[in-house]
Protein backbone atom coordinates (compact mmCIF):
# COMPACT_ATOMS: atom_id res chain seq x y z
CA UNK A 1 0.00 0.00 0.00
CA UNK A 2 0.78 3.20 -1.06
CA UNK A 3 -0.06 6.68 0.83
CA UNK A 4 -0.80 9.75 -0.38
CA UNK A 5 -1.15 12.68 2.00
CA UNK A 6 -3.23 15.20 -0.01
CA UNK A 7 -4.80 12.87 -2.02
CA UNK A 8 -8.09 15.01 -2.66
CA UNK A 9 -5.88 18.34 -3.79
CA UNK A 10 -4.69 18.94 -6.91
CA UNK A 11 -1.10 17.55 -7.48
CA UNK A 12 -1.98 14.85 -5.21
CA UNK A 13 -5.13 13.63 -6.57
CA UNK A 14 -3.34 13.58 -10.26
CA UNK A 15 -1.00 11.59 -8.54
CA UNK A 16 -3.44 9.20 -6.78
CA UNK A 17 -4.70 8.59 -9.90
CA UNK A 18 -1.77 7.82 -11.95
CA UNK A 19 -0.86 5.16 -8.77
CA UNK A 20 -4.55 3.47 -9.23
CA UNK A 21 -3.71 2.92 -12.76
CA UNK A 22 -0.90 1.46 -12.45
CA UNK A 23 -1.87 -1.24 -10.48
CA UNK A 24 -1.23 0.21 -6.87
CA UNK A 25 -3.13 -0.05 -3.62
CA UNK A 26 -3.65 3.60 -2.37
CA UNK A 27 -4.62 5.11 1.12
CA UNK A 28 -6.26 8.14 0.28
CA UNK A 29 -5.01 10.67 3.15
CA UNK A 30 -6.11 14.57 3.44
CA UNK A 31 -6.65 16.95 5.80
CA UNK A 32 -9.98 18.13 4.34
CA UNK A 33 -12.24 16.05 2.02
CA UNK A 34 -14.85 18.36 1.31
CA UNK A 35 -17.52 18.31 -1.37
CA UNK A 36 -15.19 20.90 -3.52
CA UNK A 37 -12.80 18.01 -3.52
CA UNK A 38 -14.63 14.89 -3.89
CA UNK A 39 -14.53 15.53 -7.95
CA UNK A 40 -10.59 14.49 -7.88
CA UNK A 41 -10.86 11.23 -6.17
CA UNK A 42 -14.10 10.51 -8.14
CA UNK A 43 -12.77 6.87 -9.26
CA UNK A 44 -11.42 5.92 -6.80
CA UNK A 45 -13.63 4.40 -3.98
CA UNK A 46 -11.82 1.13 -4.06
CA UNK A 47 -9.41 2.67 -1.14
CA UNK A 48 -9.38 3.94 1.94
CA UNK A 49 -9.33 7.02 2.87
CA UNK A 50 -8.27 8.63 6.27
CA UNK A 51 -7.70 12.42 7.49
CA UNK A 52 -4.69 13.45 8.42
CA UNK A 53 -4.63 13.52 11.98
CA UNK A 54 -5.91 9.77 12.33
CA UNK A 55 -2.87 9.33 9.60
CA UNK A 56 -0.59 10.22 12.27
CA UNK A 57 -1.82 8.22 15.24
CA UNK A 58 -2.38 5.29 12.60
CA UNK A 59 1.52 5.87 12.15
CA UNK A 60 2.55 6.35 15.76
CA UNK A 61 0.60 2.86 16.60
CA UNK A 62 1.55 0.82 13.40
CA UNK A 63 -2.66 0.40 12.56
CA UNK A 64 -0.64 1.04 8.67
CA UNK A 65 2.37 0.60 7.62
CA UNK A 66 2.66 2.07 4.31
CA UNK A 67 5.33 0.91 1.72
CA UNK A 68 5.81 4.48 0.94
CA UNK A 69 4.55 8.02 1.28
CA UNK A 70 4.13 10.33 -0.98
CA UNK A 71 3.90 13.65 1.41
CA UNK A 72 1.77 16.51 -0.42
CA UNK A 73 -0.73 17.70 1.75
CA UNK A 74 -0.36 21.19 3.44
CA UNK A 75 -1.75 24.58 3.70
CA UNK A 76 -0.22 25.89 0.08
CA UNK A 77 -1.89 29.37 -0.15
CA UNK A 78 1.04 31.68 -0.48
CA UNK A 79 -1.22 35.00 1.26
CA UNK A 80 -1.49 32.53 4.54
CA UNK A 81 -0.39 34.90 7.88
CA UNK A 82 -0.82 32.09 10.66
CA UNK A 83 2.71 31.48 10.83
CA UNK A 84 1.78 29.12 14.03
CA UNK A 85 -0.72 27.17 11.47
CA UNK A 86 2.00 27.01 8.58
CA UNK A 87 4.30 25.65 11.32
CA UNK A 88 1.91 23.23 12.16
CA UNK A 89 0.66 21.52 8.65
CA UNK A 90 3.52 22.67 6.33
CA UNK A 91 6.51 21.84 9.05
CA UNK A 92 5.46 19.70 12.31
CA UNK A 93 3.21 17.28 10.23
CA UNK A 94 6.12 16.84 7.65
CA UNK A 95 8.72 16.61 10.25
CA UNK A 96 5.83 12.93 11.71
CA UNK A 97 5.69 12.06 8.74
CA UNK A 98 10.01 12.02 7.51
CA UNK A 99 10.89 10.65 11.44
CA UNK A 100 8.27 7.64 10.97
CA UNK A 101 10.14 6.55 7.75
CA UNK A 102 13.14 7.11 8.65
CA UNK A 103 12.30 4.57 11.98
CA UNK A 104 10.83 2.18 9.46
CA UNK A 105 13.18 2.25 6.51
CA UNK A 106 10.24 3.43 3.89
CA UNK A 107 10.63 5.92 1.14
CA UNK A 108 9.49 9.48 1.09
CA UNK A 109 8.58 11.71 -1.98
CA UNK A 110 7.32 14.97 -0.46
CA UNK A 111 6.62 18.25 -1.91
CA UNK A 112 8.71 22.00 -1.61
CA UNK A 113 7.68 24.88 -3.44
CA UNK A 114 9.51 27.32 -5.71
CA UNK A 115 8.28 29.82 -3.81
CA UNK A 116 11.14 29.35 -1.51
CA UNK A 117 13.58 30.88 -3.85
CA UNK A 118 11.74 34.24 -3.35
CA UNK A 119 12.53 36.97 -6.40
CA UNK A 120 14.64 35.11 -8.12
CA UNK A 121 17.80 36.91 -8.04
CA UNK A 122 19.57 33.98 -6.40
CA UNK A 123 18.81 31.40 -9.07
CA UNK A 124 16.43 28.93 -9.18
CA UNK A 125 19.19 26.63 -8.44
CA UNK A 126 17.81 23.37 -6.29
CA UNK A 127 21.76 22.46 -5.27
CA UNK A 128 21.18 26.15 -3.24
CA UNK A 129 21.00 25.55 0.21
CA UNK A 130 17.78 26.87 1.38
CA UNK A 131 19.89 29.07 4.33
CA UNK A 132 21.03 31.11 1.13
CA UNK A 133 17.71 31.62 0.11
CA UNK A 134 14.75 34.68 1.08
CA UNK A 135 11.21 33.33 0.13
CA UNK A 136 8.95 36.23 -0.61
CA UNK A 137 6.00 34.81 2.38
CA UNK A 138 5.44 32.92 4.75
CA UNK A 139 3.87 29.86 3.01
CA UNK A 140 7.58 29.85 1.45
CA UNK A 141 9.37 30.45 4.26
CA UNK A 142 7.75 27.37 5.91
CA UNK A 143 8.58 25.10 2.61
CA UNK A 144 11.85 26.28 3.15
CA UNK A 145 12.31 25.69 6.33
CA UNK A 146 11.59 22.33 6.12
CA UNK A 147 13.67 21.38 3.75
CA UNK A 148 16.71 22.71 5.54
CA UNK A 149 15.38 20.62 8.34
CA UNK A 150 15.52 17.55 6.24
CA UNK A 151 18.90 18.50 4.53
CA UNK A 152 20.04 18.51 8.40
CA UNK A 153 18.30 15.20 9.45
CA UNK A 154 19.94 13.91 6.03
CA UNK A 155 23.68 14.62 7.15
CA UNK A 156 22.95 11.95 9.78
CA UNK A 157 21.79 8.65 8.05
CA UNK A 158 19.70 7.00 11.01
CA UNK A 159 17.48 10.52 10.79
CA UNK A 160 16.44 10.08 7.56
CA UNK A 161 14.50 7.70 5.29
CA UNK A 162 16.53 5.58 3.16
CA UNK A 163 15.02 6.71 0.15
CA UNK A 164 13.47 10.52 -0.22
CA UNK A 165 13.49 13.22 -2.00
CA UNK A 166 11.83 16.93 -1.91
CA UNK A 167 10.35 18.37 -4.91
CA UNK A 168 10.07 21.89 -5.72
CA UNK A 169 6.97 22.42 -7.83
CA UNK A 170 6.96 25.28 -9.92
CA UNK A 171 3.80 26.65 -11.47
CA UNK A 172 1.72 23.81 -11.99
CA UNK A 173 -1.53 23.52 -13.68
CA UNK A 174 -4.05 20.53 -14.69
CA UNK A 175 -6.97 18.53 -14.39
CA UNK A 176 -8.58 18.39 -10.61
CA UNK A 177 -7.90 22.20 -9.43
CA UNK A 178 -11.11 23.71 -9.51
CA UNK A 179 -11.27 23.33 -5.72
CA UNK A 180 -8.13 25.84 -5.09
CA UNK A 181 -10.27 28.96 -6.09
CA UNK A 182 -7.63 31.85 -5.60
CA UNK A 183 -5.21 29.51 -5.54
CA UNK A 184 -5.94 27.60 -9.08
CA UNK A 185 -3.52 28.25 -11.33
CA UNK A 186 -3.91 31.58 -14.19
CA UNK A 187 -5.27 28.63 -17.15
CA UNK A 188 -8.20 27.39 -14.33
CA UNK A 189 -8.67 31.37 -14.12
CA UNK A 190 -8.23 32.24 -17.76
CA UNK A 191 -10.93 29.95 -18.80
CA UNK A 192 -13.62 30.89 -16.08
CA UNK A 193 -12.86 34.47 -17.13
CA UNK A 194 -13.50 33.81 -20.42
CA UNK A 195 -16.26 32.16 -20.23
CA UNK A 196 -18.06 34.91 -18.24
CA UNK A 197 -17.06 38.04 -19.77
CA UNK A 198 -15.15 37.04 -23.10
CA UNK A 199 -11.61 37.85 -21.88
CA UNK A 200 -8.93 37.13 -19.69
CA UNK A 201 -7.38 40.03 -17.34
CA UNK A 202 -3.98 39.42 -16.13
CA UNK A 203 -2.16 41.85 -13.97
CA UNK A 204 -0.29 45.11 -15.04
CA UNK A 205 3.73 44.28 -14.50
CA UNK A 206 5.05 46.08 -11.19
CA UNK A 207 8.15 46.33 -12.53
CA UNK A 208 8.91 49.58 -15.21
CA UNK A 209 11.84 46.76 -17.00
CA UNK A 210 8.95 44.36 -17.68
CA UNK A 211 6.05 45.16 -20.49
CA UNK A 212 2.76 43.66 -19.00
CA UNK A 213 1.80 40.12 -20.15
CA UNK A 214 5.53 39.56 -20.35
CA UNK A 215 6.02 38.22 -16.82
CA UNK A 216 7.61 34.66 -17.33
CA UNK A 217 6.98 31.77 -15.43
CA UNK A 218 8.17 28.11 -15.77
CA UNK A 219 4.19 26.79 -16.45
CA UNK A 220 4.74 22.75 -15.62
CA UNK A 221 1.25 20.58 -16.72
CA UNK A 222 0.83 18.31 -13.83
CA UNK A 223 1.39 15.18 -15.29
CA UNK A 224 4.99 15.73 -15.98
CA UNK A 225 5.21 16.66 -11.91
CA UNK A 226 4.13 13.43 -11.32
CA UNK A 227 6.34 11.70 -13.77
CA UNK A 228 9.07 13.22 -12.17
CA UNK A 229 7.76 12.36 -8.08
CA UNK A 230 7.24 8.51 -9.61
CA UNK A 231 10.91 8.46 -11.37
CA UNK A 232 12.48 9.47 -7.84
CA UNK A 233 11.22 7.09 -6.06
CA UNK A 234 11.59 4.06 -8.39
CA UNK A 235 14.67 4.98 -9.77
CA UNK A 236 18.31 4.80 -8.15
CA UNK A 237 18.30 8.78 -7.57
CA UNK A 238 20.53 10.34 -4.99
CA UNK A 239 18.31 11.78 -2.51
CA UNK A 240 18.11 15.05 -2.61
CA UNK A 241 15.76 18.46 -3.25
CA UNK A 242 14.91 18.42 -7.08
CA UNK A 243 13.36 21.24 -8.97
CA UNK A 244 10.03 20.38 -10.87
CA UNK A 245 9.30 22.24 -13.96
CA UNK A 246 9.87 22.31 -17.29
CA UNK A 247 13.57 24.33 -17.61
CA UNK A 248 11.87 26.96 -19.72
CA UNK A 249 10.27 30.14 -18.73
CA UNK A 250 6.76 31.49 -20.65
CA UNK A 251 4.95 34.68 -20.60
CA UNK A 252 1.39 34.80 -18.86
CA UNK A 253 0.76 36.11 -22.55
CA UNK A 254 1.95 32.80 -24.48
CA UNK A 255 0.06 31.05 -21.27
CA UNK A 256 -3.21 32.71 -21.62
CA UNK A 257 -3.36 32.99 -25.58
CA UNK A 258 -2.70 29.23 -25.56
CA UNK A 259 -6.49 29.09 -23.34
CA UNK A 260 -8.23 30.81 -26.02
CA UNK A 261 -6.69 28.93 -28.53
CA UNK A 262 -8.02 26.22 -26.40
CA UNK A 263 -11.42 27.24 -26.47
CA UNK A 264 -11.28 28.15 -30.11
CA UNK A 265 -11.65 31.90 -29.69
CA UNK A 266 -9.94 34.78 -30.84
CA UNK A 267 -7.63 36.59 -27.76
CA UNK A 268 -9.27 39.76 -25.42
CA UNK A 269 -6.53 40.34 -23.52
CA UNK A 270 -7.24 43.36 -20.39
CA UNK A 271 -4.60 44.49 -17.76
CA UNK A 272 -5.57 45.52 -14.22
CA UNK A 273 -3.31 46.25 -10.97
CA UNK A 274 -2.33 43.76 -8.95
CA UNK A 275 -3.78 43.24 -5.59
CA UNK A 276 -1.82 44.46 -2.34
CA UNK A 277 -1.38 41.40 -0.91
CA UNK A 278 0.28 39.92 -4.02
CA UNK A 279 2.02 42.69 -5.01
CA UNK A 280 4.58 43.09 -2.66
CA UNK A 281 5.29 39.07 -2.93
CA UNK A 282 5.35 38.71 -6.98
CA UNK A 283 7.58 36.88 -8.88
CA UNK A 284 8.18 38.15 -12.07
CA UNK A 285 10.56 35.70 -13.54
CA UNK A 286 10.72 31.91 -12.63
CA UNK A 287 12.20 28.61 -14.62
CA UNK A 288 14.00 26.18 -12.70
CA UNK A 289 17.02 24.43 -13.27
CA UNK A 290 16.45 20.59 -14.28
CA UNK A 291 20.09 19.89 -14.52
CA UNK A 292 19.99 17.72 -11.47
CA UNK A 293 16.80 15.80 -12.23
CA UNK A 294 18.15 14.81 -15.63
CA UNK A 295 21.48 14.21 -14.08
CA UNK A 296 19.66 11.21 -12.76
CA UNK A 297 19.01 9.73 -16.02
CA UNK A 298 15.37 11.51 -16.16
CA UNK A 299 14.98 11.76 -19.70
CA UNK A 300 11.07 12.24 -20.52
CA UNK A 301 9.97 15.12 -22.54
CA UNK A 302 8.06 17.77 -21.26
CA UNK A 303 4.79 18.51 -22.14
CA UNK A 304 4.80 21.60 -24.89
CA UNK A 305 2.86 24.49 -22.79
CA UNK A 306 0.40 24.49 -25.58
CA UNK A 307 0.06 21.03 -25.53
CA UNK A 308 -0.47 20.82 -21.94
CA UNK A 309 -3.30 23.59 -21.79
CA UNK A 310 -5.22 22.28 -24.95
CA UNK A 311 -5.24 18.31 -22.32
CA UNK A 312 -6.42 21.19 -19.53
CA UNK A 313 -8.70 22.87 -21.45
CA UNK A 314 -10.60 19.73 -22.49
CA UNK A 315 -10.53 18.44 -19.18
CA UNK A 316 -12.46 20.98 -17.82
CA UNK A 317 -14.93 20.49 -20.59
CA UNK A 318 -14.88 16.89 -20.40
CA UNK A 319 -15.80 17.76 -16.27
CA UNK A 320 -18.71 20.13 -16.67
Amino acid sequence: MIAVTGSAGFIGSNLAHRLARDGQALLLVDRNFTPEKSPNIAGLTGHPSMKHDEFLDALATDRVSPEAIFHLGACSSTTEKNWDFLVEINIGYSQKIWNWCASRGRPMIYASSAATYGDGTRGFDDRTPPGKLLPLNLYGKSKNDFDQWALEMAATREAAPPKWAGLKFFNVYGPRERHKGRMASVVWHARKQILETGEMKLFRSNDPAIADGVQRRDFVFVDDCVEHMLWLWKRPAPNAIYNSGTGSARTFLDLTRAVFAGMQREPRIAFIDMPPDVAGQYQNYTQADMSRLIATGYDHPVTVLETGVAKTVQSMEDAQ
